[in-house]
């Protein structure tokens, strides 16, 4: 199955491997590489996450402060993050850009039962429940 081209434009801006990501069998060979830590950071720098939210659904800061003097991610934190991007690039794939979708991601829903869809990220069922919203609503199904 081939990767959406956002989740790949956000793969080679976090972590810097300009591989072609053709499909998600690459995805899981550079997960289980390791994922180099700086991707967190780069999530920050490019406003998609804040610190905060990075402590809530990805890791603990004081992890990830010891995984950047190791230098890459656990296959287990790589795999986090990619669950992450995921989730990012296909709120902005549905809302056409990258300002609607952050706003969306970070508005409780009643569809998702007052939650903020950002905070169902620690969980891959809350990241499923989010995917799936985004697909009702991208599809015109009321959400």
């Amino acid at each position: 199955m081939s990767l959406s081209p956002s989740l790949a434009r956000i793969f080679r801006e976090t972590t810097g491997k300009a591989d072609r990501l053709e499909n998600g069998f690459d995805l899981v060979a550079a997960i289980r590489e390791g994922l180099p830590a700086s991707a967190v950071d780069n999530l920050v720098k490019s406003g998609k996450l804040t610190l905060l939210e990075i402590d809530k659904v990805v890791l603990p800061r004081k992890t990830l402060a010891h995984r950047r003097q190791i230098g890459t991610l656990t296959q287990g934190q790589g795999d986090r993050v990619v669950r992450v991007m995921r989730v990012i690039a296909l709120a902005e794939d549905t809302f056409g850009n990258e300002v609607k979708a952050g706003t969306w991601l970070r508005r409780p829903t009643v569809a998702l039962h007052g939650e903020a869809p950002i905070e169902l990220l620690d969980t891959d069922e809350g990241a499923r429940e989010v995917e799936t919203i985004l697909t009702r609503i991208a599809h015109g199904i009321a959400a």
